[in-house]
């Protein structure tokens, strides 16, 4: 499991989530982008792990409205498109981050 983040903020400004990492590595995730990587089951076929969600359906002005931490382990995220199902883990989101380094 990784360790929790240092830092967590929504930077709407940017349209995207800044994410300062136990060691310091800072990752910025483009809200349209972790949007569409939205791991419930509305999104995310729980028997075959087929994305069932339409990316093209995610309006480029998308935003957060809200974020809570769920335990030690992941991130709730409420979208501005009415949806807020997924819990973004740590090991997750390290998987998403596109900087270069961790390409």
């Amino acid at each position: 499991m990784d360790e929790p983040p240092q830092n967590i903020r929504a930077v709407t400004q940017d349209g995207c989530l800044e994410i300062t990492w136990a060691e310091g590595h800072v990752g910025l995730y483009p809200f349209p982008m972790l949007r569409g990587e939205c791991p419930c089951a509305s999104c995310v076929d729980e028997y075959t792990g087929k994305r069932k969600l339409d990316r093209s359906t995610i309006p480029n002005d998308i935003v957060i409205t809200n974020l809570e931490l769920v335990g030690r382990y992941a991130l709730k995220i409420d979208w501005s498109d009415g949806h807020n199902a997924g819990l973004y883990t740590w090991e997750h989101l390290r998987q998403l981050c596109p900087c270069s380094q961790c390409k």
